[in-house]
């Protein structure tokens, strides 16, 4: 069980690490079938929600989503059904050089998520912490987990 022992840990996941999730398997899919388990809950808002299915849609992965007989809607669908869906108060600038990373620290402290799950080495885990909220890698969200 989570480590804070009376409920589970509260999760905002980034566009990359929803994607890697449901194309791959590896961490970000480990963290997805947890938070199905119930192992923890996963938080997003409809900005995030939007621009995952607008990465979906890249050229890149439609063989991919083709493979598994799915299409970028049902995904979509999936992800949606599977989070609670926030709606920030606010968006303030954070993020020097990503503006679209301020909707990902939005969405957590709407959420009062207790970790930010990335794999944005460039922009967001070298934050490290915003307002209490830890941002970190998916082998270490799932290390945190396991506590």
């Amino acid at each position: 069980m989570a480590s804070s022992g009376t409920r589970p840990l509260r999760l905002v996941l980034d566009t990359n690490v929803v994607v890697a999730g449901l194309l791959w398997s590896g961490p970000p899919r480990q963290l997805l079938q947890a938070a199905i388990a119930g192992r923890m809950e996963a938080f997003s808002s409809a900005v995030l929600v939007d621009e995952l299915a607008s990465t979906l849609g890249y050229a890149k992965f439609a063989a991919r989503i083709e493979s598994f007989g799915t299409n970028v809607a049902a995904l979509v669908a999936q992800y949606t059904a599977l989070v609670n869906l926030v709606a920030p108060a606010s968006v303030p600038r954070v993020v020097a050089g990503d503006a679209d990373d301020d909707q990902v620290i939005a969405a957590a402290v709407a959420a009062r998520a207790e970790l930010i799950v990335t794999g944005d080495r460039r922009h967001l885990l070298p934050i490290g912490v915003h307002q209490g909220i830890a941002i970190i890698e998916p082998v270490e969200a799932l290390r945190r987990l396991a506590d």
